[in-house]
């Protein structure tokens, strides 16, 4: 049998980090606060609409149907809204087709509603 040659691995080029490369996930879009509450009560009645899509939300939040408007009065229920419809992204392109606003938007709203991060990455 033969031995074969050594043959090292060619040395990687280093690579220059392209503006591509450098790029970070988009960020959500800014929203005002009165901005963000009505898109927040326009996906509350996007989910109202149906009643298999109120109920998910409903079952997940472990909210009642019958306490409902109570619960909307509540600080963190519109946040609520709309981090369930960013959570899935067949109910969060649907919503923004019918509002006609683009989905950064929405999630720029969520952003703004849910308040100062209590913390940065750096």
């Amino acid at each position: 049998m033969t031995e074969r040659p050594f043959r090292p691995h060619p040395k990687p080029e280093p690579r220059n980090k392209s503006e591509k490369e450098t790029r970070q996930r988009p960020q959500p879009a800014r929203v005002s606060p009165e901005k963000a509450g009505e898109i927040a009560i326009l996906g509350l009645s996007w989910l109202a609409a149906d009643p298999e899509r109120l109920d998910k939300f409903l079952s997940l939040t472990g909210i009642d149907h019958s306490v409902i408007r109570e619960a909307a009065q509540q600080a963190g229920f519109l946040v609520a809204v709309l981090e369930h419809l960013c959570a899935d992204e067949e109910s969060l392109l649907a919503f923004a087709a019918e509002s006609n606003l683009a989905p950064d938007v929405i999630s720029g709203a969520a952003v703004t509603l849910s308040g100062p991060a209590e913390w940065q990455s750096i």
